[in-house]
């Protein structure tokens, strides 16, 4: 699973992790792997929300029918003995569209299968369960999607998000998701060879994804994932993909990466952060203005998330903001691109500079654009 939008981002990732990529669809793309390359998925993709494994897919009109056939999917292959189970269901243009009446008859199907189950109904991907300050019930989580009679079953591989790296516990306002962060660098071709500058950091968490990026840091490196407990997994060479991927690392952030914010609290919360994900000393942070920012000597990228309006700010003062941020760039980033997440063409027309959409998705419920434009030398 992947934000809608980074799907053609997150393809490119399996590409150079030398997985091979299958269909893609709005918020997911398919692909086969062994059970290292799984592992492998979950430790290294910085832009997908969960890896999960198709279990069984089947067609099912009738509960008795639903109930038979799940009694069928091997479940013991991923829930041992008295484990706890999350159902998160869907239906959608079927003959079974109560979600509750599904969920019921699947885990019927499981308690036959792992003895002494216990088995209970998640909450949809936009619920409580899966906010940024939440977190995930236990147990192992099964999608069940009925779409035109077909119920298709898989099984999450990844446990928590996959955006929620650790390090993220000190947010200001409006942050942005990691895999956001992560995939808005990616979409702009940053690959830690030039200098990147966020001037209005927040949280950190562009600068910080920069940082793991430059350093080639696996952005699930400090954290477990669900498949490492599934008994139908031989998990004893993970450890050895963990110490190569923390061979591959660099011991310090071959560029400058430069974060300000006018806010003190944001530059307390961005500086723990940092510290939490291990490149405190690959970022430096200070608290300024836009207009006093610090510019790294080489061009390189500025990316930032200013305040959208639809959450933070007000409008006039938005205004004034957008335009600073483009004069700020024809004054002192010549030969620099221009980057920021932008929810209202109006906003970005305040820029006066060419701009070119790079990538496109929500962001906490709001349609955002990535846009750039080349400032001229």
């Amino acid at each position: 699973m992947v934000a809608p939008g980074l799907e053609t981002i997150v393809t490119a990732e399996m590409l150079a992790l030398g997985l091979a990529p299958g269909a893609s669809e709005p918020g997911g793309v398919s692909f086969t792997a062994r059970d290292d390359q799984l592992f492998a998925a979950n430790l290294h993709l910085r832009t997908a929300s969960r890896v999960l494994v198709r279990v069984a897919e089947f067609r099912a009109t009738a509960f008795h029918e639903l109930e038979r056939l799940s009694k069928g999917v091997p479940w013991e292959s991923f829930v041992r003995e008295g484990g706890a189970v999350r159902l998160r269901v869907s239906c959608h243009k079927s003959r079974l569209y109560h979600s509750d009446g599904v969920a019921e008859r699947v885990a019927s199907g499981i308690a036959k299968r792992v003895k002494g189950a216990t088995v209970s109904v998640a909450k949809r991907d936009s619920g409580a369960d899966m906010s940024d300050t939440g977190r995930e019930s236990a147990g192992q989580l099964f999608l069940v999607r009925f779409n035109r009679d077909m119920c298709t079953i898989s099984a999450d591989s990844s446990g928590e998000l996959l955006h929620r790296r650790g390090y993220r516990q000190a947010t200001a306002k409006a942050p942005l998701r990691e895999t956001l962060a992560a995939g808005s660098l990616l979409a702009l071709a940053w690959n830690g060879t030039q200098p990147l500058l966020d001037p209005m950091c927040g949280a950190g968490t562009i600068v910080i994804e920069a940082a793991l990026i430059a350093r080639r840091i696996a952005p699930g490196i400090t954290r477990a994932f669900a498949c490492e407990q599934w008994p139908c997994i031989d998990a004893s060479g993970f450890g050895g993909l963990r110490d190569a991927a923390r061979s591959q690392s660099l011991g310090r952030a071959p560029v400058a990466i430069v974060a300000s914010d006018r806010d003190a609290g944001a530059i307390i919360a961005a500086l723990s952060n940092a510290a939490r994900a291990g490149v405190a000393n690959d970022v430096e942070f200070a608290r300024h203005a836009l207009s006093a920012a610090r510019v790294p000597g080489q061009a390189g990228l500025l990316l930032t998330n200013p305040p959208y309006g639809a959450r933070v700010g007000d409008r006039k003062e938005l205004r004034s903001l957008y335009a600073q941020l483009g004069n700020f760039a024809r004054a002192r980033l010549r030969g620099w691109t221009l980057a920021f997440l932008s929810a209202d063409r109006a906003l970005e027309a305040q820029v006066k500079l060419p701009l070119a959409e790079m990538v496109r998705f929500r962001n906490g419920g709001i349609a955002v654009r990535v846009v750039e434009a080349k400032v001229s030398a």
